[in-house]
């Protein structure tokens, strides 16, 4: 059974926590903890590893056949769960581009002159 849970005396020692490598294996639990809904703070601190890491793997950059694997073993783990967790993946909400808007401002206003 995955358990990401933390007691204090990790809590105390996240600090500590040296990044690493990700491998397939991580890639899994890490699609398994997703589907299990745990938070994304405690799963950066369980690994050590930059967010961005997290969504390679969740948009399947990273490890694309982790998420077939994972599917099995957590129908596998968690049968009641089956069918009823979003399997699907991370989805980027475009974003506007930055807006002209208060420079222009400054740039009509004679400077130095009094009217």
């Amino acid at each position: 059974m995955l358990d990401l849970s933390l007691n204090t005396s990790e809590a105390a020692s996240l600090a500590e926590i040296q990044p690493r490598h990700m491998s397939e294996a991580n890639a899994i639990d890490i699609w398994i903890a997703r589907w299990l809904h745990v938070r994304r703070k405690d799963i950066l601190a369980r690994y050590g590893c930059d967010p961005r890491r997290l969504y390679d793997i969740w948009e399947g950059k990273r490890f694309p056949a982790s998420r077939e694997k994972a599917m099995a073993l957590f129908a596998a783990r968690y049968p009641g769960l089956d069918g009823r967790a979003d399997t699907s993946f991370h989805r980027r909400i475009p974003r506007p581009g930055p807006v002209e808007g208060q420079p222009m401002l400054f740039e009509r206003l004679p400077l130095g002159k009094r009217s």
